[in-house]
């Protein structure tokens, strides 16, 4: 008889055990069993069957499970892992159920409902790599989800496994991806996670429902490259499409402190769009808007919605976990948090403000070594520090700028923030070239960043093209309408180079607290309409803030690429009597 032919097929195969399974059992038998059967139907089943998996097998204390797709099996190890803290957060450590996790894409060898072959025995020994509540990925696994789930992922290297012919390279997915969040444990969360959900179509119009479906996915898309943010991939909230919101019930399954919905309706020749942004944790509401727009080019209209909705999204996250981490002891805040409130402080860019920005970001970089974002902004800080001479010795704070910089390059060399920092380092140093390489990769990684936008306008204004940098700074106070007050300097500045001065005026005049840099401009601006008084005023504002200033040692702080542009300052501020 001809031999039967062996059935095979691609998988991907999730394997997860329970930590300290022998020992639990030894202290509480039957407490330990009815856990684990409470925690299979409360949070893995659940989590497999929404993420599409099949459980094929079930051991004492471990679970082998098959999905079509490994984007789907390594969200669903991660909601699982969220799960499973939130659930052990009420209880002692010593009764806590940790798993491990691994998740390979494999060739499998099909036996009725069971699944054999190394694509199984991958997984199995991949998994004893993790770290207690962590997850490690198999090259092929990794390679096909790197690009599409937005996880902090750790290069384990090449590992041994036993029974595994060939040694494996295995990454691990970071802390922060799957804690759910626990003040004992700061450094297991470093960005809020949210969820966008399915736009609900309010029309009944069948065409409306893809415009929805086209929003949901180009919101979900953009906000991807936020790095401060976990975004819930698109599979995994596509599930909730057509079902009544339930927040906290969302927050659970997915572990999200947040949730973005919204709705579309047609009305004539009318759209109306809304969008709410939703606290999980507090269930209430802390961001709203409504867009109306013809529909003469729904496509140019959904780009234009898009990114109106993801540049002010995630500076609406900023404030509402900011105002959180207040509400807490100021030693158990965790990486994240400590980050927002550096980059709060670092905004009102004086002194005092400065120092303390540098201790919260020394902190969250002490907190979780490799967090890349906390890195670039404690160089952001430090050269803020350098520029407005807050530090004792600069050339120490400029080589420590770029030692955290590289550390931040190497880290995620695809953070927009760490390209955008060292093109403003760049222009520091007069080194155009590098500056516009810089800036352009970072708008290329995230187009919709405010500042990231704002900074282009700024660029352009040096290289000598302030209309294109005028254009650019408006669009980023589109962007963000909650924008940082220095859009107006950076404005006003353009204004200037391109000699609009009223506009400048203007600009500048928009600032709450005037700094002596700002009164230069403003004098130099008022002389160039001939407002004698006003430059007089402004003119003596600056010497009362800065009695040593001088406009040659004022100049090597604006970063002109043209000579005629620099003369044209000069000019302007020796007209308004300023002393040379």
């Amino acid at each position: 008889m001809p031999e039967e032919r062996i059935q095979r097929r691609l998988a991907a195969i999730l394997a997860a055990d329970v930590v300290g399974y022998s020992r639990m059992m030894s202290e509480d038998e039957s407490g330990t069993l009815a856990m684990l059967k409470q925690r299979r139907q409360e949070v893995l089943a659940p989590l497999v069957s929404q993420h599409g998996g099949r459980i094929f097998k079930l051991m004492g204390d471990g679970v082998l499970v098959e999905f079509p797709s490994v984007v789907d099996a390594v969200q669903c190890a991660v909601d699982v892992q969220k799960g499973m803290a939130a659930q052990n957060a009420a209880l002692p450590a010593n009764k806590q159920v940790l798993l491990r996790v691994g998740v390979n894409l494999g060739d499998v060898i099909v036996e009725g409902s069971d699944l054999y072959g190394d694509g199984v025995n991958l997984a199995s020994r991949i998994e004893g790599l993790a770290q207690p509540g962590g997850i490690c990925l198999s090259d092929t696994a990794h390679h096909h989800v790197a690009s599409k789930l937005s996880l902090d992922y750790h290069d384990m290297g090449e590992q041994s496994l036993k029974n595994i012919a060939k040694p494996v390279r295995v990454y691990s997915v970071g802390p922060g991806a799957v804690s759910a969040g626990s003040d004992e444990q700061p450094q297991q969360r470093d960005k809020p996670a949210i969820v966008v959900l399915p736009f609900t179509n309010m029309s009944g119009d069948p065409e409306q429902e893809f415009f929805a479906d086209g929003l949901t996915e180009d919101i979900l898309t953009e906000l991807s490259r936020f790095r401060e943010l976990l975004v819930i991939s698109r599979n995994t909230s596509s599930r909730y499409k057509g079902k009544a919101v339930e927040v906290k019930k969302i927050a659970k399954e997915l572990g999200v402190d947040y949730l973005l919905e919204g709705s579309v309706r047609k009305v004539g020749n009318r759209v109306r769009i809304t969008v709410q942004l939703i606290d999980a944790v507090a269930d209430r509401h802390i961001w709203a808007d409504r867009y109306d727009r013809d529909l003469a080019d729904i496509f140019a209209m959904q780009d234009e919605v898009t990114s109106s909705v993801v540049a002010t999204l995630p500076r609406r996250v900023e404030s509402a976990t900011r105002e959180r981490a207040a509400n807490k002891p100021t030693e158990n805040m965790a990486a994240y948090e400590c980050v927002l409130t550096g980059k709060l402080l670092h905004h009102r860019s004086n002194k005092a403000d400065n120092a303390a920005a540098l201790e919260m970001l020394e902190r969250a970089t002490k907190l979780d070594p490799k967090y890349a974002h906390a890195h670039a902004w404690l160089a952001c800080t430090l050269g803020q520090s350098w520029v407005n001479g807050f530090c004792a010795d600069r050339d120490a704070t400029w080589n420590r700028m770029l030692e955290e910089l590289q550390t931040a390059y190497a880290l995620d060399s695809d953070d927009s923030d760490v390209h955008r920092i060292l093109a403003a380092v760049s222009l520091a140093r007069d080194d155009f070239d590098k500056a516009t390489y810089h800036q352009e990769r970072a708008l290329t990684l995230n187009p919709n960043d405010d500042l990231v936008v704002v900074q282009q306008g700024e660029v352009l204004t040096w290289l000598g093209r302030p209309e294109e940098g005028i254009d650019w700074i408006k669009k980023a106070m589109r962007l963000n309408p909650y924008h940082p007050e220095r859009f107006w300097n950076h404005l006003g500045r353009a204004y200037f180079v391109a000699h609009r001065y009223a506009e400048a005026v203007d600009a500048f005049k928009r600032i709450t607290a005037l700094d002596h840099t700002h009164h230069a401009f403003l004098a130099a601006a008022h002389a160039q309409m001939g407002n004698q008084a006003e430059m007089r005023s402004h003119a003596g504002d600056v010497l009362s803030l800065k009695p040593d200033f001088t406009v040659e040692s004022y100049l090597p702080t604006v970063h002109y690429k043209r000579p005629e542009d620099r003369d044209h300052h000069r000019a302007s501020l020796l007209k308004a009597g300023l002393p040379a």
